[in-house]
């Protein structure tokens, strides 16, 4: 018997310590895979066509062929999971954690190394490639009197379409399309657009609201790609006159661009260019917000001149948006917009969140090479 039980000792300690070198290695594989993305940063040109036109397309159209059909958000579902069964862990193994910290936080390593690899395997790796400017031949620099003539057209755009939906220059406009339908007229605005653009054709369609939309606009977030599923995620409370822009942003992430001002940039050009007029006013009311506030950095003199020539229907929306946000302000979320900043920094996007102004000088210099009325 005394046999029997040490050798059931000897087997258990085994598996303790084949599991514990098992760990050991996939911890020390962080530090490895954090230097060898670094490295990768390097060769845009080498992401470019190997990853972001090369591997990742065949990974986003499986996910999204997986959970696409799915009508709730999987992905929001495997975070909360996730979440419950490291409380539940932390909890059950408290005094062990304690005891033996060092193995705890080698635990923590090896998860942080799993996450990292699947976040750079199946989407993260588009933060190095080539930026979008660079795929459409277009330059992203612009003068203040570039900046002011695009102002007065999309002032122009935007009062257009005001006055074509609602019959006046006073009232606001309001979408009548339920979040279902903006995001099928999504999928088609892509279909649309990749006549001219086939590097952007949208199939499989994985869009959808996000469970966690509440808190997301607790955090100041109108949206999220979740790597892991290729979901694109919506905020679904956030005013509807703004989501087929936050909807066409989305996806262009799931198409495998990181940068936030090249998909605001995507966002603008597919809604801008859909045949549907509520598209088109989500576009160039989203897009004139950015140039306005660019202006006003930049000209306030001018900028004061323009805001006299918005209709008040226009601007009504925009105080429908101000007040939305204004209701949902708290004192964490500075804290989410800088850890967000942070992350954009760290990978590649030197501007962080200051990013999503750079749809300014891609639209602007879209319209000088590509220019087309519409």
């Amino acid at each position: 018997m005394y046999s029997m039980l040490g050798t059931e000792s000897h087997n258990t300690l085994l598996s303790f310590l084949m599991g514990q070198k098992i760990k050991t290695i996939i911890a020390i594989a962080l530090p490895i895979q954090i230097l060898l993305v670094k490295w990768l940063s390097s060769y845009p040109n080498f992401v470019e066509e190997y990853y972001s036109n090369g591997v990742y397309p065949n990974i986003s159209g499986f996910l999204r062929i997986l959970f696409g059909w799915i009508p709730f958000s999987f992905g929001d579902l495997i975070y909360t999971a996730l979440a419950i069964l490291a409380i539940r862990y932390v909890y059950k193994h408290w005094k062990s954690i304690k005891r033996k910290p060092l193995l705890f936080l080698k635990d923590i390593a090896v998860v942080l190394s799993i996450v990292y690899f699947a976040f750079h395997l199946l989407w993260g790796m588009n933060y190095h490639r080539q930026p979008i400017n660079w795929k459409l031949s277009i330059e992203r620099e612009y003068t203040v009197d570039e900046l002011v003539d695009l102002t007065r057209y999309i002032v122009e755009k935007t009062n257009q379409y005001q006055f074509e939906l609602t019959g006046d220059t006073v009232s606001p406009v309001h979408i009548p399309y339920s979040k279902k339908e903006i995001f099928s007229k999504t999928e088609e605005a892509y279909g649309n657009f990749a006549k001219q653009y086939p590097d952007f054709g949208y199939e499989h369609r994985s869009l959808k609201s996000s469970i966690y939309s509440i808190p997301l606009t607790f955090m100041g977030y109108g949206g999220y790609l979740n790597p892991f599923t290729n979901e694109a995620q919506v905020n679904g409370i956030t005013p509807k006159f703004r989501l087929p822009t936050v909807s066409g942003h989305e996806v262009g992430h799931q198409l495998g661009y990181s940068a936030e001002g090249a998909t605001n940039f995507i966002g603008y050009l597919v809604t801008s260019q859909s045949k549907d007029p509520y598209f088109k006013y989500s576009a160039y009311n989203h897009a004139l917000g950015y140039c306005l506030t660019d202006l006003y950095h930049k000209d306030e003199e001018q900028y004061n001149a323009l805001v006299t020539t918005i209709n008040p229907g226009v601007k009504e929306n925009f105080n429908e948006l101000r007040e939305f946000w204004e209701k949902y302000e708290n004192p964490m979320e500075p804290i989410f917009k800088s850890v967000f900043n942070t992350f954009l920094k760290v990978n590649n996007q030197k501007d962080g969140i200051k990013s999503y102004n750079a749809v300014v000088g891609l639209i602007i210099n879209h319209r000088k090479q590509y220019f087309q009325q519409d």
